[in-house]
């Protein structure tokens, strides 16, 4: 076991429909985060990031989790685990309160999103709030303040992002993590976590839509102004290409992965007619050979229905025109060669391809579109650990301590962490 102490260190669990990845940081005194250890495993029990058998589920993590404790050289005890799945919902909703002392505090603001939250529709036995991400404060009637603590005024107001999932499906993923004797620290929205990987703050800024794209769903998130305003989930992902595979060329599904890896391509004109590739049959049949542009032709109708169904969602969503900054493709199925290419001629404006931002340790591995949600959880839970040590300090320290010495404590935070 290495000097890797508990209070250090941080594990993110990325519990796909396709595989499931583990992932370990020791987050420096400067507040960065250095990943020690990863660990992978083929996801079993899992369809479209929902638990459909718990047994084969546990397997997974026990193996992706001892992998990374491997190279980490230390003990998992708990994770930040990703969430997804078609039962994810959410909306944006509206909270007011008066503020009682004329000048904001942090009471004020804990009670406009509890007055947020507070939406009648939400059916408390079915469904589990995960996030409440604050999109601007309104004090007084003036719109788009980003920290209200310490501005005076009368009302003050919160506009929030509301993300639910269904009770069932998070126990479930709970009730696996805790069979493999480990604790959830945090469970995350899957989109949420790659955002904080592979976004930067100028796309939030301008307006951006990431899409991770991955083997069982394709998860979106809309930034405007620096704040989330729209997720959805579409239930396609990389398996569906990979069974179109299977069925059109007559392959059995594990031999149409490994062409769909090696060979395929996302736009029919950038594959060679020329290039041949060998498709094994079923049963005791002969290989046969196929052209690559033949197989292109049966992978791009899927991703253009798959962008097809992300243009419409993002239409839906009134956001269509006001994400100057295009299109963020991510994850294991956004790889393929010809995908970003297909993506500009059906979105048209810009796309690119994203991989983790700024990462150390173990960049050769994890600067990869594959671990974008698993290296955004190491970030996420980084951000929340950096918020417990600010609100340890403040109530170990001075029994009230002045609004201006928290906002300067925030501001040191956000600059270190």
């Amino acid at each position: 076991m290495s000097g890797l102490s508990e209070s250090n260190m941080i594990v993110g669990l990325d519990i796909g429909t396709s595989k499931v990845v583990a992932i370990v940081g020791e987050m420096g005194p400067d507040g960065e985060i250095e990943i020690v250890g990863i660990g992978s495993h083929a996801s079993r029990g899992m369809k479209r990031g929902v638990v459909v058998n718990i047994e084969s589920t546990v397997h997974s993590i026990q193996r992706a989790v001892e992998e990374a404790e491997l190279m980490a050289g230390c003990k998992v005890h708990s994770v930040t685990v990703g969430i997804a799945g078609s039962h994810i919902m959410s909306q944006n909703s509206h909270g007011m309160v008066a503020i009682r002392d004329r000048e904001v505090v942090n009471q004020d603001v804990e009670r406009v999103i509890d007055a947020a939250r507070a939406v009648p529709e939400l059916d408390k036995e079915k469904m589990r709030i995960l996030h409440i991400l604050p999109q601007e404060y309104i004090i007084d009637n003036q719109e788009g303040i980003r920290d209200p603590l310490g501005m005076s005024g009368v009302r003050l107001e919160a506009r929030v992002h509301l993300v639910t999932a269904a009770l069932n499906a998070a126990h479930n993923i709970e009730k696996c993590i805790r069979q493999c004797g480990l604790e959830v620290d945090n469970m995350v929205l899957e989109q949420l976590a790659s955002s904080y990987a592979v976004l930067t703050e100028d796309e939030k800024e301008l307006g951006v839509c990431m899409v991770d794209i991955g083997g069982g769903t394709s998860d979106m998130a809309i930034f405007t102004g620096g704040a989330i305003r729209h997720t959805a989930v579409i239930p396609i992902g990389g398996d569906q290409v990979t069974n179109d595979i299977a069925m059109a060329l007559r392959t059995p599904t594990q031999h149409a992965e490994d062409i769909k890896i090696k060979y395929a391509c996302a736009l029919g004109k950038l594959a060679s007619a020329n290039e041949a590739i060998k498709v094994p049959s079923v049963g005791e049949r002969p290989s046969r050979d196929l052209s690559r542009q033949s197989l292109a032709e049966v992978v791009e109708p899927r991703y253009a229905e798959l962008f097809e169904m992300i243009q419409n969602k993002l239409r839906e969503s009134g956001y269509e025109d006001l994400i100057a900054a295009g299109i963020v493709l991510t994850g294991g199925t956004a790889k393929m060669e010809g995908v970003v290419e297909l993506a500009e001629e059906i979105f048209h404006m810009p796309v690119r391809l994203a991989s983790p931002l700024d990462i150390k340790g173990l960049q050769d591995i994890v600067h990869n579109p594959v671990y974008s949600t698993a290296v955004g959880l190491l970030l996420y839970a980084k951000r929340e650990r950096g918020e417990r040590i600010l609100m340890d300090s403040v109530i170990s320290g001075k029994p009230e301590p002045t609004e201006g010495m928290m906002q300067r404590m925030r501001r040191w935070f956000q600059e270190k962490f």
